[in-house]
């Protein structure tokens, strides 16, 4: 009974979030420190829409207004401390059609779990290419650490984000930090409800005012079809009138080869 009104809140949250404004992302997911076991490959499907804009995104750029992103992300494990994911990003925007935005790898080292830390850690490095057309910063670099721990029903993952533009408007600004958490816990075998939490604090050397910065909130479910299945679903809420207000997100994963 519990689960079915987690499943119908989240649900219900997310439709009647449809009305509200959302936020310009590809890829929105706080990573769990835990990579694809050696041999097997993750496919993901990250789809992310926007009902409003109120952010405005500059000239020459297309508006996030009704602009479906999706990304289809490839993750493979090579050994038990490394793996290596690629991004192809694409976005449908009204009157334009569907266009090809670029792509990103991501190698990301682990501490092996024989290690019997207290904690999982792992350190994750993105970079590639967006097209101007839908980022002010095409060329662009971002290493992540992972910190997370499962106690029981619950589970927590923080990631310090720091991302760094080689080409584009913000390329003079540095390094910027942009933190992302989420807290989970386990209502059933299968459920589990989550908030995660992600912003944009500005560059490192002068941290803008929180009002001035991106922060927004996803209420969102996790559901497990199977362990070779991943499926995630969450509504963005802004914290910040410079953040669009409102995303609806949904990842939906599959696991080909191995199992830890």
């Amino acid at each position: 009974m519990l689960a079915s009104r987690c499943v119908a809140w989240v649900l219900g949250f997310s439709l009647a979030a449809a009305a509200l404004p959302a936020q310009d992302n590809y890829e929105i997911q706080v990573y769990g420190s835990d990579l694809v076991a050696k041999g097997a490959t993750m496919f993901e499907l990250h789809s992310n829409f926007t009902s409003k804009s109120g952010v405005d995104t500059g000239p020459g750029m297309f508006s996030t207004y009704h602009a479906l992103h999706e990304t289809v992300e490839i993750t493979h494990g090579f050994t038990d401390f490394f793996e290596l994911g690629y991004y192809n990003f694409t976005s449908f925007q009204p009157g334009q059609g569907y266009n090809w935005v670029g792509t990103h790898l991501r190698p990301r080292f682990s501490v092996p779990g024989r290690w019997h830390w207290p904690v999982g850690v792992s350190f994750s490095q993105e970079f590639g290419y967006q097209r101007r057309e839908f980022s002010p910063d095409t060329w662009t670099w971002e290493f992540r650490p992972i910190i997370d721990r499962k106690s029981g029903r619950f589970y927590w993952s923080i990631n310090p984000v720091i991302g760094l533009s080689l080409e584009g408007e913000s390329k003079r600004q540095g390094a910027e930090f942009a933190p992302n958490v989420q807290v989970n816990y386990d209502v059933s075998k299968r459920l589990n409800v989550a908030l995660e939490y992600y912003g944009s604090f500005g560059p490192v050397s002068a941290l803008a005012p929180f009002k001035q910065t991106e922060q927004e909130l996803f209420p969102a479910i996790n559901y497990d079809f199977g362990p070779d299945w991943e499926f995630n679903l969450g509504a963005g809420i802004a914290l910040t009138s410079v953040t669009d207000r409102v995303l609806l997100k949904m990842i939906v994963g599959r696991r080909i080869g191995p199992r830890k």
